[in-house]
C-alpha cells in the first residue's frame, strides 16, 4: 500500500458528503401550508370570535346577534320572508337589476373602450367623461338620475350601470392597447381589412382584459345595489337590508349581507369559469 493513501483529506470524495454539505448550506424551508387551509383557518377564527363575543355578551345582541340567530333568521327569510317578499323574490329582483345593468354597461363600455384605444378623437371626447365619472360615488349622482329618469326600475338600473361603466371602458382600452403590433401587422400582410383586423385579431386578443373588467364591474355593481334600492324600491336585497336596519333587526341585516357576499362570490366563480372555458388563451398568455 502506498503511503499517500494513508494521508487524511478534508475534501468530500463521495456524493453523500456533498449532499449533506448542500443541505447544511441551504436555508431551512418550512412546511408549505396550502392557501385554502390558511383561508379556512381565517374564516373559522372569525366565526369563533363572533360566536364567543355573542356568547359572553361582549357586544349587545342588538348590534351583534349570535351566528345561530342569524342562521335562524336566514331560514325564516327563505320560508316566510321579510317585508312582504321571500328571500328568493328579493334575490331575483336584485339579480335582475345587476345583470340588466351589466348588459347595458357592456353594450356601451366595450365600444367606448375601443374608440378610446383606436381613435384620437374618440379618446379626446370620451376620456374626460370617463375620468369625471370614475371617482364619483353613486350616491352623489343618484338624486340627479331620479330627477332625469324617475323613481322606477330605470333609475336603479341606470345608477348601477353608471358605476359599472368605468371599469369596463378602461379595461377594454387597456386590452386593445396591449395587443402586440406584430399581430396586427401579420393580419394586414395577409390582406385583412380594418374590420377583419378589429374583429378577428384585436377583439380576441383584448377579450381577457374585457372579462377582467367585467368581473370588476360586477363587484362594483353589487356594492352600488344598496344605494340604488334606497329609493322607492319594494323588493330587493338592498331594500331588505335598509328596511331591517330602520327597525334594528340586525340579524336580517347580517343575513342579507351574507347572501349578497355569497351571490357575488358565485358570480365571480362563474365569470372565471367562463374565462377558462371560452377564452383559454388568457391563461396561456399569463403563463408566458
Amino acid at each position: 500500500m502506498s503511503a499517500l493513501a494513508e494521508i487524511p483529506t478534508d475534501r468530500p470524495d463521495n456524493t453523500a458528503d456533498l449532499t449533506r454539505l448542500k443541505a447544511a448550506a441551504s436555508p431551512r424551508r418550512g412546511v408549505r401550508v396550502p392557501i385554502w387551509i390558511v383561508s379556512a383557518a381565517t374564516v373559522s377564527g372569525l366565526f369563533l370570535a363572533w360566536f364567543l363575543a355573542s356568547a359572553y355578551g361582549a357586544v349587545s345582541p342588538v348590534f351583534l346577534p349570535s351566528p345561530l340567530v342569524v342562521a335562524q333568521s336566514l331560514g325564516t327569510l327563505v320560508t316566510t320572508g321579510f317585508v312582504d317578499s321571500t328571500l328568493l323574490e328579493h334575490l331575483l329582483a336584485s339579480l335582475g337589476r345587476v345583470l340588466g345593468a351589466l348588459f347595458v354597461s357592456v353594450l356601451v363600455g366595450v365600444p367606448a373602450g375601443l374608440l378610446i384605444a383606436t381613435s384620437r378623437i374618440g379618446r379626446g371626447v370620451l376620456d374626460p367623461i370617463v375620468e369625471f365619472l370614475r371617482p364619483l360615488p353613486p350616491l352623489a349622482y343618484l338624486p340627479l338620475i331620479i330627477i332625469w329618469v324617475g323613481i322606477g326600475e330605470a333609475s336603479k338600473v341606470t345608477v348601477i350601470a353608471l358605476s359599472m361603466l368605468p371599469p369596463i371602458i378602461l379595461s377594454t382600452s387597456a386590452g386593445v392597447r396591449g395587443v402586440p403590433s406584430d399581430f396586427v401587422n401579420a393580419a394586414r400582410s395577409f390582406g385583412a381589412t380594418r374590420r377583419q383586423v378589429l374583429g378577428r385579431v384585436i377583439l380576441p386578443a383584448a377579450l381577457p382584459s374585457i372579462l377582467t373588467g367585467t368581473r370588476i364591474a360586477l363587484g362594483t355593481g353589487w356594492s352600488t345595489l344598496v344605494a340604488a334600492e334606497l329609493v322607492a324600491a319594494t323588493r330587493g336585497l338592498g331594500f331588505m337590508i335598509q328596511s331591517a336596519a330602520q327597525f334594528l333587526v340586525t340579524d336580517i341585516v347580517i343575513a342579507g349581507i351574507a347572501v349578497i357576499a355569497i351571490v357575488a362570490f358565485a358570480l365571480e366563480w362563474l365569470a372565471r369559469w367562463i374565462e377558462r372555458r371560452f377564452v383559454p388563451w388568457s391563461h396561456q398568455s399569463r403563463e408566458r
